[in-house]
């Protein structure tokens, strides 16, 4: 019988052969398997401007993780819909087939669309909506690679993203998150560290994201995942606080850099001549 030629004869899904060894056991020295320590933020890379099509663009690595988010519009509402005075803001997350252990699909499944929500609504208290009434601002976010903090990374490159395409905003939003491990707090936790099963049975087993106006000191978003006491829960906020406080100084900077490229520099002696000019000097 011939067989299908185009027809890969593969496994539908495949794991690194990592995957399968024994991981050595974590020894109480206080710093993490990547040697940061409990309180340490990954290395932050962040660059504005990178979808040469789109109105704004940002592309963000929080280790290996990697997001890039892209922003199309204003643009005017279908008119087939109701009236508003006030803009609408859209967002769509998708995870990249190859980005995490498992292969994803190509269709938009729901936690991807509950993590689009998510990100909704924490750019929502900051970009002024009434600036631009009757339109709409698409925000296309993917994750490329996913290494932990996933969430976090999609805000603080989708923030960017509509800085970077001129839409006027309240305060940047930048995203943090912890894990819980018993009495470990891992700020920006990695992949291995999210889905780490040392310590599943202990009462405080989870993880919290932070969405920070850090400007305003307002907090646009709070996701909570797992078993946390009340004080345990605070302290956790407390600490993605402090981290978006640290990851916004990297932002600001990556904005001016992106507004200096936009903007051409001026000459100090054309600005000279075009004032002698306008005086009536020669």
């Amino acid at each position: 019988m011939p067989g299908d030629s185009r027809r890969v004869p593969g496994p539908q899904d495949s794991r690194s052969p990592h995957w399968y060894g024994k991981q050595p056991p974590h020894q109480e020295t206080g710093t993490r398997k990547d040697g940061r320590g409990n309180q340490d933020l990954r290395p932050v890379y962040l660059h504005a401007g990178v979808v040469s099509q789109a109105t704004g663009s940002a592309y963000i690595e929080l280790g290996q993780t990697k997001v890039i988010a892209a922003v199309y519009g204003p643009r005017e509402i279908a008119r087939r819909e109701e009236f508003t005075m006030k803009g609408r803001l859209c967002c769509e997350l998708k995870f990249a087939t190859f980005s995490c252990r498992r292969r994803r699909q190509h269709m938009q499944d729901n936690q991807e669309k509950d993590v689009s929500l998510i990100v909704l609504q924490a750019l929502e208290p900051a970009v002024c909506l009434d600036r631009f009434p009757k339109s709409q601002v698409d925000v296309y976010i993917t994750v490329l690679q996913d290494d932990g903090s996933a969430l976090a990374a999609a805000i603080t490159c989708a923030a960017a993203g509509l800085a970077d395409a001129g839409v006027m905003m309240y305060d940047v939003v930048t995203g943090c998150s912890v894990t819980q491990c018993g009495d470990r707090q891992l700020l920006d936790p990695s992949g291995s560290e999210e889905s780490s099963q040392e310590e599943e049975n202990a009462e405080d087993h989870g993880m919290v994201t932070v969405g920070l106006l850090p400007s305003l000191n307002q907090v646009s978003a709070l996701v909570l995942d797992g078993h946390l006491q009340q004080q345990t829960a605070v302290q956790a906020v407390k600490t993605c606080i402090s981290g978006c406080q640290g990851i916004y100084p990297i932002l600001k900077d990556c904005l001016v850099t992106s507004t200096r490229r936009k903007v051409p520099a001026v000459d100090p002696t054309s600005i000279r001549t075009s004032t002698d000019g306008q005086n009536g000097r020669k």
